[in-house]
């Protein structure tokens, strides 16, 4: 269930990308504070790119991404990458480690790939919220009315719709 909500998080990105232009995607959004939609793709991207490529060692450091700045200026190069991670997302539970230097201190936590992918699916949907934002000033792109919605918020619209 959890591989089908983030496959589907991801296919909502890619549909919405493949409705932009490059400029509209890479331009600086005020709505934003001046970070483009594709800044926040490939924070996106990165994050989950970051715990699929350290699931073997089980030691993941956020912080330790790539930060590629083709992902946030190419979008066939951004659709590339999200297929290539839903491709590669499901695997076993195991323990990890997360580490992170925070206000000058080493920290280590213990979690577990799945507790990671529940991460990265709602770390997801919140930077959908915000693209949604920024996309909402193109007349041209068409957004789903839950692009960017939590899915427990989904659940509960359905419940009281009912």
């Amino acid at each position: 269930m959890l591989i089908s909500s983030i496959n589907n998080s991801l296919n909502e990105l890619i549909g919405l990308l493949n409705q932009l232009q490059e400029k509209e995607y890479s331009e600086s959004c005020f709505e934003l504070s001046g970070a483009s939609i594709g800044e926040h793709t490939r924070h996106i991207v990165e994050m989950f790119q970051c715990l699929i490529l350290n699931y073997n060692s089980g030691i993941v450091n956020y912080d330790k991404r790539e930060r590629n700045v083709l992902i946030q200026t190419n979008i066939d190069f951004a659709v590339q990458i999200i297929s290539d991670i839903k491709n590669n997302i499901a695997k076993e539970n195991k323990n990890l480690e997360l580490q992170q230097i925070i206000d000058g201190a080493a920290v280590k936590i213990q979690s577990n790939y799945y507790r990671e992918l529940l991460y990265n699916l709602e770390h997801c949907i919140h930077h959908q919220a915000l693209i949604k934002v920024a996309v909402l000033q193109y007349k041209n792109i068409t957004v789903d009315e839950n692009f960017g919605v939590a899915r427990s918020t989904i659940e509960y619209r359905k419940q009281c719709a009912q």
